[in-house]
């Protein structure tokens, strides 16, 4: 019996597989660090600087507040919190409100941190009730 160990040969490492691995990984990390960039959003809000020429006649007001609390406001010009400050309630205010006509201009004045769901719930109830002219007021931008 031959109990002598066999020799080994001798491990070494290969540079070019490691640099080879290297490259991809390298190739890897730019393009993910290309595309997270990419993914950031910058929003430029629009400014109004139009001129108020159109004269007031009948119109309705809606008023959304920070906490997303509905007011409404009719031909007294003088806000009325809703009671009920569900859809359902807005659809019931804005029919009375509004009768028959369907014609008269829908004005949202949300405040600035209003919750985005109070000011989509507004327009989809006034869609849903036949609402065509809505429009949203806003502030003129002071002058720099």
């Amino acid at each position: 019996m031959d109990f002598r160990r066999k020799r080994r040969a001798p491990v070494d490492i290969g540079l070019i597989p490691m640099i080879d691995v290297l490259l991809v990984l390298l190739f890897f990390f730019m393009v993910a660090t290309t595309f997270r960039h990419h993914s950031e959003l910058k929003i430029n809000l629009p400014e109004a600087q139009g001129n108020d020429t159109q004269p007031r006649g009948k119109e309705i007001n809606l008023y959304v507040d920070a906490k997303g609390v509905y007011a409404l406001a009719g031909d007294d010009n003088q806000f009325h919190e809703l009671v009920n400050q569900t859809p359902e309630g807005l659809r019931t205010e804005l029919a009375k409100l509004a009768g028959e006509t369907r014609l008269l201009p829908f004005i949202i004045s949300a405040d600035g941190k209003a919750p985005h769901q109070a000011v989509v719930g507004a327009l989809d109830v006034a869609n849903q009730l036949g609402f065509h002219h809505i429009t949203f007021a806003v502030n003129k931008p002071e002058p720099r």
